[in-house]
């Protein structure tokens, strides 16, 4: 079974209480931070080596690396082969910077698009453009209804309700 399978079999199937789904997942909240902590504070020097490699140097287990990779995979430059990973797979974390900013606006993950970090990477404008940019990407902008007597939108110059509003 591939290390991806086993994870998300773990992380999202597997059945836990209220209490054990909270320290769980708090548990790698913690790891993940600390992680992105250690790559953000090198974004010139790309971390790079097998899956059990990255596990060791930075203190996880496999399976929490696995889910950290699922994680950061969309936003990197090369996305690495996670669905078929194991733990001899050679990855990259080579992260393009503003597409991971704008994936940690979107998943609301402030204890990470909030570190400190950050301030060395992006200014704070261009900050402010992808997270604004991220959150109009979710808003729903609902069309200006057209009234009876208002020109017809086809431009033929008469008035919706005699055109193409006669069958609405």
């Amino acid at each position: 079974m591939a290390l991806l399978e086993t994870w998300r079999k773990l992380a999202y199937e597997t059945e836990m209480n209220q209490n054990q789904a909270t320290e769980f997942w708090n548990s790698y909240f913690v790891q993940e931070k600390a992680i992105y902590e250690q790559i953000l504070a090198t974004p010139d020097a790309p971390v790079s080596g097998t899956v059990k490699e990255l596990a060791d140097k930075f203190g996880v287990e496999v399976l929490m690396m696995t889910g950290f990779l699922d994680g950061i995979n969309d936003s990197l430059k090369n996305p690495n082969p996670i669905e078929t990973m194991e733990e001899d797979t050679a990855v990259s974390l080579d992260y393009d910077k503003e597409k991971l900013y704008y994936n940690m606006v979107g998943c609301k993950a402030d204890w990470l698009y909030e570190l400190p970090a950050w301030d060395n990477l992006l200014s704070e404008e261009e900050r402010k453009a992808l997270y604004k940019k991220q959150k109009l990407s979710g808003t729903v902008v609902k069309a200006k209804k057209i009234g009876r007597n208002d020109p017809c939108p086809c431009g033929s110059g008469k008035k919706y309700k005699k055109c193409c509003g006669k069958n609405a």
